[in-house]
């Protein structure tokens, strides 16, 4: 009688899962590398948008700036910038963007909070900059 056990040894088994450790270090850090990435095309697509609506506010509201940024850009103003459903000017924005960057929902867009907030804005000066850390000079 023939003894045909058809099991993989365990040399076998080790070798296949050398294998697969090999080629997940190889693979996964090219999955991370392309999501940080794609969030960094979104966070300057989002401050370029955003500088861009500014510019245009200022142009249209006598060289001011919005006060209250988010209200003011996804609203309909008057020339003076008050917020009007009937107003000439605006909305300059659907929605304004969160900060990728930022983990937590409910700060990802905020406005001049500390690091770790989603924006910092100042209405005097019209900048606009991103309040993550490692992004505050884009």
């Amino acid at each position: 009688m023939c003894n045909n056990n058809k099991g993989f040894t365990l040399v076998e088994v080790l070798w296949v899962i050398m294998f697969l450790g090999l080629l997940a270090s190889i693979v996964v850090p090219k999955f991370s590398d392309a999501s940080t990435e794609a969030k960094m095309a979104n966070l300057t697509n989002n401050l370029q948008h955003v500088r861009a609506q500014l510019e245009l506010y200022r142009l249209q509201h006598n060289n001011n700036y919005p006060a209250d940024i988010v209200a003011q850009l996804t609203s309909k103003t008057d020339d003076d910038g008050a917020i009007n459903p009937d107003g000439a000017c605006g909305p300059y924005m659907q929605f304004f963007p969160d900060n990728r960057f930022i983990d937590d929902p409910a700060k990802s867009d905020a406005i001049d909070g500390a690091v770790g907030d989603g924006w910092s804005y100042d209405p005097a000066t019209g900048i606009f900059r991103a309040n993550s850390a490692g992004h505050e000079d884009l």
